[in-house]
């Protein structure tokens, strides 16, 4: 039977070594190359001559690597592969006498070879030489086409005129119009001068940085506004103000393999990969796992060391707040509406029994106590508003309140209590991010900007608001009106523009934090999410029902990736952003639910307000045993709250 080939391990048996590649200029791709993986053969000037198989850096193997016959030496050292030439080695593999006809090895496909090019970075990268040279050797492939080689090695080393030569051996290697090479060529001779006048500077070799800046870099007739920055330069004093103002780590490694990983983009893949390959193709994998994980609500870590490789990333549904944490029940009527402060610490509650009771939230337990009853809204509370920095509260009444309460939480007195006009309807607040005004308004027509006393500031007539909200540019507010519209108000220049336009009236709506998107409950058509950048309806979301209770929703969880919100079904609805249909659909409020809010410091953490007269809290899934049965999970633990 005829014997199989060696792995590519020189002197392992009589005729058992590969024939070498046959002579001819250097190709520039990188199928596989053989035995010798595109060392340079043994004629070539010793400076340039590439001693090491894998192309990379010379190490102690280099001359057993590619001798003619000889053994590879220290290969087994770390490889556990036997050392060739010992007795029965390679020859006792094959399975036959060393005369013994090879069977032709199968060519590697591209991805294959892909791979291990990548592999081999990575070895590389961990110093493990060694093995790269064995996994080369065995494979027929390389790391990168020996100009690349070369080019690393001088950048590294400083070597400038000899960088700069090997632009032209890589010139033919970019498969681009003439033109488009001419200025990669040029791009990348800037950035080798520009490192190498940056050096000269530091050594305080004036004459020569200034004899590159004039001579060399000038000429390239290339970012001429980067050169003046570079000219300014020379007056630096000492190495750490140039280093500074430069904003560069120096002469050196960190340096010039910043460099290199600059001057990589610029050549394909084929000649020289770019740089962390495997770790950036693995860290995208993580992303895009994390991405499509529809119950992932924990701070993302790009660190590859923060998760396994070996298994898939999947949340349970048992870490989201899917769960009955506490039934707040201190409300005796109806509680139209709840939302946590901004730091997260506390909860505040209006109810139609005219009451704001304030929650304090354990940091360790995620318990709620009551912590303040705010009391004499008279005609009950279905709005409010905390500060930017919580120490202030504002609550509205329903439609026919013209009353605004403001209260200093700290103290729990009552700071404020505005009221312009016994006609007025005050059902609305928002606050402008400096803390030190707000706006109101309600459907008779009122929308007035006011600072902390009730001052009036400024008013717009004729606008009937349903909803508001301050962006963060500190002077446009966003109002949704009767018209089934949400208009954009200017306080400053006193302009208005049209935003949102839906054929339903917009019972609420709220902002993102990056003011980009708006989350909007729509009467008989529930949950719609637009892009206020680019004034589109995005998504509508499946399985609510709205009515025409004003029902408030919210986004929530890490970067605000869920939205949530009340039904006249009694249940709470959570969506991920991306997906119409719902997640989870939270049981146990036994009317409607007009509010939810999320905490924004703790993403495990939502309360709900129901006309049922309770607050919920929903966390995560009370520890019971190891096994997934979460149907089970949260039928005893409600059961146990109900």
């Amino acid at each position: 039977a005829p014997a199989e080939e060696s792995p590519g391990l020189p002197g392992g048996g009589g005729g058992s070594r590969r024939p070498p590649p046959p002579q001819g200029p250097a190709v520039p791709e990188l199928g596989c190359l053989g035995a010798q993986n595109g060392e340079a053969s043994s004629g070539s000037a010793a400076g340039e001559q590439l001693a090491h198989a894998n192309g990379l850096l010379p190490s102690a193997s280099a001359a057993n690597s590619s001798g003619g016959g000889s053994s590879p030496g220290g290969l087994s050292v770390n490889n556990g592969v036997p050392a060739a030439g010992g007795p029965g080695s390679a020859a006792a593999e094959l399975g036959g006498g060393g005369g013994s006809a090879l069977k032709k090895k199968k060519r590697l496909s591209q991805s294959d070879e892909d791979v291990i090019r990548l592999i081999g970075q990575h070895l590389h990268g961990l110093g493990l030489n060694q093995t790269v040279d064995l996994l080369m050797q065995e494979s027929g492939c390389r790391l990168e086409h020996p100009s690349a080689t070369k080019f690393r090695n001088h950048v590294m080393e400083g070597e400038w005129d000899k960088a700069e030569n090997d632009l032209n051996e890589l010139k033919p290697l970019v498969h681009s119009p003439h033109a488009i090479v001419l200025g990669i060529v040029v791009r990348m001779k800037f950035l080798l001068l520009q490192q190498k006048y940056l050096e000269y500077l530091e050594d305080g070799k004036v004459l020569e940085a200034l004899q590159v800046l004039r001579c060399e870099l000038t000429p390239l007739k290339y970012n001429t506004e980067r050169i003046h920055v570079l000219s300014g330069y020379l007056m630096c004093s000492h190495a750490e103000d140039l280093r500074a103002k430069a904003e560069w780590e120096g002469k050196g490694t960190a340096s010039r393999s910043k460099l290199l990983d600059k001057l990589q983009t610029y050549l394909p893949p084929s000649v020289m990969l770019p740089p962390r390959r495997l770790q950036n193709l693995l860290r995208q994998a993580v992303e895009l796992q994390r991405d499509r994980c529809l119950y992932h609500n924990t701070k993302l870590d790009n660190s590859l060391d923060s998760v396994s490789l070996l298994i898939d990333h999947v949340c349970s549904r048992k870490q989201f707040p899917c769960y009955t944490q506490q039934i707040l029940t201190e409300h005796c009527n109806e509680v139209w509406f709840c939302k946590f402060s901004n730091d997260g610490t506390k909860l505040a509650t209006g109810s139609k029994d005219t009451t704001v009771i304030i929650w304090q939230v354990d940091p360790d337990t995620h318990q709620l106590k009551l912590l303040k009853t705010l009391e004499g809204h008279a005609y009950g509370v279905s709005y409010i508003a905390w500060s930017p920095d919580d120490n202030y509260l504002v609550a509205c009444g329903p439609d026919d309140c013209s009353e605004l309460w403001l209260w200093n939480v700290q103290t729990g007195e009552l700071r404020t209590k505005m009221s312009q006009s016994h006609e007025d309807s005050l059902t609305s607040v928002a606050w402008n991010p400096d803390g030190k005004r707000f706006v109101t308004g309600g459907q008779r027509g009122q929308f007035y900007q006011c600072d902390l006393d009730g001052n009036l500031l400024d008013s717009w007539e004729g606008v009937r608001v349903q909803c508001l909200w301050c962006l963060s540019d500190g002077k446009t507010v966003l109002a949704s009106d009767t018209h089934q519209r949400i208009r954009g108000y200017n306080f400053e220049d006193l302009t208005d523009r049209n935003i949102v336009q839906e054929d339903h009236p917009i019972m609420s709506f709220t902002i993102s934090k990056n003011g980009r998107l708006a989350l909007l409950n729509v009467a008989t058509q529930g949950v719609h999410l637009w892009d206020l950048q680019d004034r589109v309806l995005v998504r509508k979301y499946q399985g609510v029902t709205q009515g025409f209770y004003t029902i408030h929703s919210c986004f929530g969880g890490h970067n605000e990736d869920f939205i949530a919100s009340g039904s006249e079904d009694h249940k709470v609805y959570i969506w991920h952003k991306r997906s119409e249909l719902p997640i989870a659909e939270l049981t146990g409020h036994t009317r409607t639910v007009n509010c939810v809010s999320w905490n924004p410091q703790i993403p495990s953490m939502m309360a709900s307000a129901s006309d049922d007269g309770t607050v919920r809290i929903w966390g995560p899934a009370p520890f019971i045993d190891n096994q997934d049965i979460e149907g089970k999970t949260t039928s005893m633990y409600i059961g146990k709250l109900m």
